[in-house]
């Protein structure tokens, strides 16, 4: 495959990139090609970097006031997802898993579980440990799909515990990249329903949708009334950094959503709210040309595993930049990361961090150029087939 000329990825180098003091560039060794943490390779969108420079001269860096944050998503999801959400449904926090903290500890009492699906996200379990919660398990098909019969099973447990419980939903999945259909969603939406469960969905990937696939808002869906979303910016546009998030509440909701507001006492970033902000209203031509950029590379990547490491599986994302690598093909340890970055000198995100059904897996950040991908792919693939 031949990379288009016009690929934000394809802009900067390494020697370029690894000038910068982020975490995904400074973590590890230097020799060490990261293909880890959820942060893009690219420039940053100029309607971005124009608005925070023309705050600091302005010298406005102070609290932030009103919603324009919600205000600029609204606009963007009308147009990107068919979306016509009411802005006064949402207000901007720190950032989406503080959110997620608010969320579960205001619809929930203590001690009430939390259901979670995975393989996922790992500061789902992280966060819900720290909250003192119970966690029940309902893993992930084969496919990488939610599985319905394990989410009714999970529902059901938690029904017979009678406290009640939260869902937190991942939308689209993190790891898998699946993009979630809307029929899926409405047999989770019916399912929370029957057993009494509250819907917490983290929608923060929302808007990388790769073709063929579309984003559906689970506040859309007939019967979400009393859920929850939590989105940003942040992925789409490589802004975590500069953090600013939104909760964001079912039609039913906006009474509690009103009562949480005021007692959010931990405001988030002015320059934040400002970034995401530019980023909702003016970075659209941006972020086309990150998706297309994208297409490529998680066709790219597919390609290299097929050709390299063909007992390997590839589960190319539907959405997100991440991709799900198995590679238990090769006889790999049930955490293949630490052997990948000791022998390969490739950093991918472990399996130990996403919980069940992870075994032999490594999470490939897609987010890059397609050099860096092939060597990635070709340090992988001389370990793996070495054993």
């Amino acid at each position: 495959m031949t990379t288009s000329p016009t690929s934000p990825f394809e802009t900067l180098t390494l020697e370029q990139l690894r000038t910068r003091t982020s975490a995904k560039w400074r973590f590890f060794e230097p020799d060490v090609l990261p293909l880890w943490v959820a942060e893009m390779d690219v420039p940053l969108a100029e309607c971005v970097i124009d608005a925070v420079e023309r705050a600091m001269r302005n010298g406005d860096t102070g609290y932030p006031a009103n919603n324009p944050y919600g205000e600029a998503h609204a606009d963007f999801a009308a147009e990107r997802f068919g979306w016509n959400l009411d802005p006064t449904f949402s207000y901007a926090i720190t950032d989406v898993m503080s959110g997620v903290d608010d969320l579960i500890t205001t619809l929930s009492e203590p001690g009430a579980p939390v259901v979670t699906t995975p393989p996922v996200y790992g500061p789902f379990d992280q966060h819900v440990k720290r909250l003192g919660r119970p966690q029940v398990f309902a893993q992930l098909n084969d496919a990488g799909r939610v599985d319905m019969a394990s989410l009714e099973e999970a529902f059901t447990q938690v029904k017979a515990g009678g406290k009640g419980g939260v869902f937190l939903l991942s939308n689209p999945h993190n790891p898998t990249g699946v993009s979630h259909t809307r029929d899926e969603l409405q047999s989770m939406v019916d399912l929370a329903n029957t057993f009494g469960v509250h819907i917490v969905s983290d929608e923060i990937h929302a808007s990388l949708q790769m073709p063929g696939h579309t984003f559906t808002p689970i506040l859309t869906l007939e019967g979400a009334e009393n859920a929850f979303a939590l989105t940003s910016a942040s992925k789409a546009f490589n802004l975590a950094g500069i953090k600013a998030a939104l909760i964001i509440a079912g039609s039913n909701q906006k009474r509690l959503l009103t009562r949480m507001k005021a007692n959010n006492v931990a405001w988030t970033s002015h320059l934040g709210v400002i970034a995401h902000t530019a980023a909702y209203r003016h970075g659209g031509e941006w972020l086309d040309a990150v998706l297309a950029g994208l297409d490529s590379n998680r066709q790219f990547f597919a390609e290299q595993v097929a050709t390299l490491m063909p007992k390997a599986k590839f589960l190319v994302p539907e959405a997100t930049y991440l991709g799900w690598l198995d590679l238990r093909g090769y006889g790999v340890p049930n955490d293949p990361a630490p052997l990948l970055r000791e022998k390969g000198r490739v950093a991918f995100s472990p399996a130990e961090f996403f919980g069940l059904g992870s075994d032999g897996h490594v999470r490939v950040n897609l987010a890059t150029n397609h050099a860096i991908l092939r060597e990635a792919a070709e340090r992988t693939a001389a370990v793996v087939t070495a054993l």
